[in-house]
């Protein structure tokens, strides 16, 4: 599997689990019997924190590329 492949998979699954968790932040602010929010607060933050990872590594692959056909050409 590439490297696209694999970062590709990670910003999908970084995204799901940021509106995953905004549902549950609006959930637990309009039910205030709920859950506490700042459960649904850490996750969104992970979740950003896990999107900005796999763009990086997508970048990096990018970059990898360039240098690579540079050095074919």
């Amino acid at each position: 599997m590439s490297a696209f492949a694999i970062s590709a998979a990670g910003l999908n699954a970084a995204q799901a689990r940021f509106e995953r968790a905004s549902t549950d932040l609006v959930q637990s602010v309009a039910n205030p019997g709920a859950d506490e929010p700042s459960g649904a607060l850490v996750e969104m933050s992970e979740a950003k924190i896990a999107f900005k990872a796999n763009a990086a590594v997508l970048r990096a692959q990018d970059d990898m590329m360039g240098a690579l056909l540079d050095v074919l050409a």
